[in-house]
């Protein structure tokens, strides 16, 4: 019988050679050597491979795609939470997470102190940190979340800055004919006071959710909750004169029919960092506070709608708060509403 020739294979699949000889056996001393062969060819040949990429880095790209597709959690969160997290990444200089002590980690802080950051921001981003160090855990990095013991600054509970009614009709009457969209800029301020919605809100605001005739708009707020937000008759005008005047000549600049209620110049969505611009731009011609801002308009709102008597559980379903304790602030800032509470409730009021 003609001795049978099997060819024999390594890792990568490659034929090494053939083996003898016989009913199909193979000569262990002979596999040996020829395996020795071939995994000393491949080191002399093996190309040189790329540095490893940054495992912070990889880290963080992959806890911000699980938030944003495990968790659903909001565009700006995701967006905030990338923010901190590529701080955090240019304070580690290339150090490993895992090789990370308590001592270390309470160097951060201080870190983004001199990086002269608020002490609201310095906490938003240990909070960021917890989280990412949480996920962490989840997926088996680290054995615990160190960055737990980490504590932030007391913050202290300020009271909102607000504008009276004569200088909120100054801020919205302050878009005229000469600025080059007008009519959106006045809708714009209308919304912001009308609703107390956030910026981010009512730039997210499509043109479906607005309902003219019945005077009431859908608000997607945080975490993706839905409410109802009612609209005053100067805030229907306004949004009316921009439907009709001006809406159609800016979505026509945009290849399809954008559904945003509010676009930009060029037709896109309306950025939220441009509702900033526009606000300093009106609040400078109308000579109101310069560190007035969109969220000052939402509590303008909250304290108008407290002093006119309005209950304080109906402002909470309209502003989209989760407790009513962050609607409790607005009663501190009007001294007028909280005497009238006294004097009809109290006894010797």
């Amino acid at each position: 019988m003609p001795p049978s020739f099997r060819p024999w294979t390594d890792c990568t699949g490659r034929a090494a050679g053939r083996a003898v000889v016989g009913f199909g056996f193979r000569r262990p001393g002979w596999v040996s050597d020829t395996r020795n062969m071939a995994v000393s060819r491949r080191k002399r040949v093996r190309p040189q491979r790329p540095a490893p990429r940054n495992q912070s880095g990889a880290w963080v790209d992959a806890f911000v795609a699980y938030s944003a597709g495990e968790c659903h959690l909001s565009e700006n969160t995701v967006a905030a939470y990338r923010r901190d997290l590529t701080r955090f990444t240019t304070w580690l200089a290339g150090r490993p997470i895992t090789g990370l002590t308590v001592q270390d980690l309470a160097d951060y802080p201080a870190w983004l102190h001199g990086q002269k950051l608020a002490p609201a921001s310095i906490a938003r981003h240990l909070v960021s940190l917890k989280v990412f160090f949480r996920y962490l855990q989840l997926e088996g990095q680290l054995d615990e979340n160190l960055a737990e013991l980490l504590g932030s600054q007391k913050l202290w509970e300020r009271i909102p800055h607000v504008l009276s009614p004569q200088q909120v009709d100054r801020l919205l009457a302050a878009p005229t004919a000469r600025d080059a969209c007008w009519q959106r800029d006045r809708a714009l301020l209308e919304l912001l006071y009308a609703t107390g919605c956030r910026a981010s809100e009512l730039t997210s605001l499509k043109q479906a959710d607005v309902h003219l005739d019945q005077g009431y708009c859908l608000c997607k707020g945080k975490g993706d909750k839905q409410r109802l937000v009612l609209l005053g008759d100067r805030a229907v005008q306004a949004v009316e004169a921009y439907l009709q005047n001006e809406r159609p000549k800016l979505a026509a600049r945009w290849p399809s029919d954008p559904p945003w209620l509010l676009l930009s110049y060029r037709g896109r969505r309306l950025r939220r960092e441009r509702v900033w611009e526009l606000l300093k731009r009106y609040a400078r011609r109308a000579e109101v506070p310069e560190d007035v801002s969109p969220h000052t308009l939402r509590h303008s709102f909250a304290t108008h709608m407290l002093a006119g008597g309005a209950d304080l559980r109906q402002v909470q379903e309209m502003l989209g708060h989760a407790s009513i304790a962050t609607t409790q602030i607005y009663t501190h800032v009007d001294p007028t509403r909280l005497k009238a509470v006294h004097q009809q409730f109290h006894p010797r009021g």
